[in-house]
């Protein structure tokens, strides 16, 4: 039975793991940065080295691709990351694909339908995530585009130039569904249900639908000295209670599993003597349910007007993306449930906590996603790891998963 390059695709890892490493043994790649750029050059050189046919879209989204005519089985992730993340999330997805077409074009293997690797840019949300199979998908539409931007301000578009893309050209990178026969994803899980279980493979049957939005108090700057405590508007009483009372709202009107994270918090003028104008932080709402998700969106705006009144302030809510809950393909889910065991692995059927591009390709095409066991259910962090004989394990299903769907 054919089998990757364990060795080659470990090899592959550690040296893009090299790229935008950070001193605590994490990486740092946002999307668009100079390290991100790195990476894409050293990946695009690989690639050549091996001899792939591959190209660059208009959303910035590297393909590599082995056969000819279509539609095409895809394959693949993201090589961005998050500040201080971890080596796996993502660049395994990427390194995998890239490893089963180098491996199928080595060993002369002829597929029915050809197999592409990609690697979309920013899916871990510098601007909003989903970028490039947002743009894939014919979901990001040019008002969009125009729209985001980064949390230091820095629009989309700008950042796109600043690296020789057209943002007004984004809409070019949409492929035909008709083009495509479908999408597979391998991924680190980022929980502890896998290794919990003792199982080397998740077989994921849904991703949760996500959202992040943007909310900043404003208030007046004042001296702290001599501004007395009663007629302050001080910006960062509205955030701390919107940060406690977003929690609360989660655990009581949620579903049960609805989860909230403030992950930012910043404050203007941010000197230990000055009442702060502003406060500025990030609020990311996710549930299985639209539904449920909508709802605690819609609570999110009161919740902030409401806290704005109280303290004599005044707030703005920005919605910056919301992405719905997909269900993975039944026949893919099967494809990979039957790899694995072919390769004598046993499986878990899942959800996703996390949101993948995976979810975005689910609305033109057939999607599916693999996951393997992370160490301590740890992700987003420089503590991420998956062991080496379980990536072997996760890259091989992934392997005859594509080839089973390249027989058309």
């Amino acid at each position: 039975m054919l089998r990757i390059n364990l060795s080659r695709l470990r090899k592959d890892l550690e040296d893009l793991g090299e790229i935008g490493k950070t001193a605590e043994g994490g990486v740092w790649r946002s999307s668009l940065s100079e390290a991100d750029m790195e990476a894409r050059r050293w990946y695009i050189q690989r690639m050549t080295e091996a001899g792939l046919q591959h190209w660059i879209d208009a959303a910035g989204n590297i393909f590599a691709r082995t056969g000819e005519g279509g539609p095409a089985v895809l394959a693949g992730s993201h090589i961005d990351s998050v500040p201080n993340g971890g080596r796996f999330d993502g660049a395994l997805g990427v390194m995998a694909a890239f490893e089963c077409i180098r491996t199928i074009q080595e060993q002369g293997v002829r597929t029915r339908l050809p197999i592409e690797a990609v690697a979309f840019t920013d899916e871990e949300g510098r601007f909003g995530g989903f970028i490039g199979s947002g743009a894939v998908a014919g979901t990001l539409p040019p008002e969009e585009v125009a729209r985001r931007r980064d949390l230091r301000g820095l629009p989309l578009a700008e950042a796109m130039r600043n690296v020789g893309l057209d943002p007004a050209r984004i809409p070019e990178a949409r492929r035909d569904p008709k083009d495509l026969r479908a999408y597979v994803e391998l991924h680190i899980e980022q929980g502890p249900v896998l290794e919990s279980l003792g199982l080397p493979i998740g077989v994921v049957q849904g991703i949760i639908a996500g959202s992040r939005t943007w909310v900043t108090f404003h208030g007046r700057a004042d001296h702290a000295g001599t501004t007395p405590m009663s007629m302050r508007k001080d910006a960062l009483l509205g955030a701390a209670e919107f940060s406690l009372r977003a929690r609360e709202m989660v655990l009581s009107e949620g579903s049960g599993t609805s989860v909230g994270t403030v992950g930012v918090l910043e404050l203007k003028p941010g000197a230990s003597n000055i009442v702060p104008e502003s406060a500025f932080l990030t609020l990311d709402l996710r549930d299985i349910s639209w539904e449920v998700l909508q709802r605690l969106l819609e609570r999110t705006r009161s919740l902030a007007h409401e806290i704005a009144q109280k303290w004599g302030l005044e707030a703005t809510v920005e919605r910056m993306r919301v992405s719905e809950p997909a269900h993975m393909s039944p026949h893919i889910q099967a494809i990979v449930d039957e790899a694995a065991r072919n390769l004598g692995l046993k499986t878990h059927w899942m959800n996703s906590g996390a949101g993948h591009d995976a979810q975005i390709l689910a609305k033109v095409t057939e999607a599916g996603m693999i996951f393997v066991p992370s160490r301590q259910g740890r992700s987003h962090s420089p503590a991420e790891f998956t062991e080496w004989d379980q990536i072997e394990n996760g890259a091989n299903v992934l392997l005859h998963t594509l080839l089973r769907l390249a027989e058309g």
